[in-house]
């Protein structure tokens, strides 16, 4: 990890999408964009309006959106952003063939984003009203999730790996059009990004936040946050990061001697991370789960009960978020390490996903983070109880393992054990 970060904590797109327009309308040079939802539509558009603008000033504007997140491309916001001079990709587009092919089953499920080399932006949340949900329809209470503003080297590494991928797509569509010149130069653009100069910091965050709880911006609102941090850039990716963000878990777990809160929202642990959670509570580590309460499809909620089951019985406290959708992938333990990012715990995240996680050990940062979920646990939140998953229905139970057993074929077919 390096030192030197500022970090701030935004809570949902209410935060997020402020403090990307804000970003963007300073940006000089470029803004690069990656998401697997965009949604065209309510407090989202603001971030749509904010590309167009800042591409009509003459900033380089990329965008990249993942093929199932965003199959297609809203015919008025094609015209404005070629108009504009936006320049947008969709990533592995799904074709007529859907996801009838494993390999199709990759994703582009980070949510980056770098503004001029100086601030980044990497969490859970997408380009999507914070009360919109593409399963479950309008939503009375905003979902819960979390990104991470940042400053400091570690934009130089988001930098990188966003313009390594950027380029890699104009290769491939380069070459599927047969301009073998344009792929190759696309490709050496992809082998020498991120040297430009990544060391001035956006002087607009400076007085954001000061490694208090409660930081205030001139607007009212109240931030999370704090400077001089260290932090790491994890990446999941299928080549050269395949298992960092799992090994930086597991590592942060099997040295937990107090508390693991893990706030999850599609939570199917493989089994290295389950030994890990089982030895912690073995060891008297007090460990918490705050997961998604809502029903959203059927793999994920039916196949994680027969997991929920087995650790609720081992002693862990697991609870699900009540007042809306869950979506955070957050968790903080002993007060000493914590991490904000894309990954869910399931085999979609850590198995097939490209996913992008800030990880640090700040101890301020991990405490004003533990603070605030330890609020969300106790006050709104249900306590999952052994004897309810216990005595389930047998048409119920039939249903997990039904599910369970598909999720482990699917993984067979894509050669992963999990």
């Amino acid at each position: 990890m390096k030192p030197g970060h500022q970090l701030v904590l935004l809570v949902g797109g209410d935060e997020l999408f402020p403090a990307l327009i804000e970003a963007m309308d300073a940006a000089r040079q470029v803004v690069h964009l990656e998401t697997y939802i965009f949604e065209f539509a309510g407090s989202a558009l603001g971030v749509a309006e904010a590309l167009e603008r800042t591409a009509r000033r003459g900033v380089e504007v990329r965008l990249v959106v993942d093929g199932v997140g965003t199959p297609v491309m809203p015919q008025e916001w094609r015209q404005r952003f070629d108009a504009a001079g936006v320049q947008w990709r969709i990533y592995s587009p799904l074709g007529r063939f859907g996801l009838l092919f494993p390999r199709l089953w990759r994703r582009l499920h980070r949510k980056l984003c770098v503004v001029d080399g100086t601030v980044g932006f990497c969490g859970g949340v997408n380009i999507i009203d914070d009360r919109d949900d593409v399963a479950l329809g309008r939503l009375d209470e905003p979902r819960l999730d979390y990104s991470l503003r940042v400053a400091g080297p570690l934009v130089q590494d988001m930098t990188e790996t966003m313009e390594q991928l950027w380029w890699r797509l104009k290769a491939a569509r380069a070459a599927r059009q047969r301009e073998f010149a344009a792929a190759w130069q696309a490709l050496r653009g992809s082998s020498g990004s991120g040297r430009g100069d990544f060391s001035r910091l956006l002087r607009k965050l400076g007085h954001r936040a000061r490694g208090l709880a409660g930081a205030s911006d001139e607007e009212g609102s109240t931030l999370m946050g704090v400077d001089d941090a260290r932090a790491a850039l994890l990446l999941r990716d299928n080549v050269a990061h395949r298992h960092d963000i799992e090994r930086s878990y597991l590592k942060a777990i099997g040295e937990a001697r107090h508390e693991v809160l893990i706030v999850n929202a599609y939570f199917i642990p493989g089994r290295k991370l389950r030994k890990a959670l089982l030895m912690a509570v073995q060891r008297g580590v007090r460990v918490r789960l705050l997961l998604q309460g809502r029903y959203e499809h059927f793999l994920q909620y039916r196949a994680a009960r027969p997991v929920l089951k087995r650790l609720v019985n081992a002693g862990m406290e697991i609870c699900e978020y009540a007042p809306s959708a869950l979506h955070a992938k957050v968790a903080v333990v002993d007060e000493r390490w914590a991490t904000v990012g894309s990954t869910n715990l399931d085999p979609l995240s850590m198995l097939l996903a490209r996913e992008a996680n800030v990880t640090t050990t700040d101890r301020r940062f991990a405490a004003l983070l533990r603070e605030h979920l330890d609020d969300i646990v106790c006050h709104r939140s249900n306590r999952m109880e052994a004897h309810a998953l216990n005595s389930r229905p047998w048409g119920e139970r039939i249903l997990d393992r039904i599910a369970f057993g598909v999720m482990r074929t699917v993984l067979f077919l894509t050669g992963h054990r999990y």
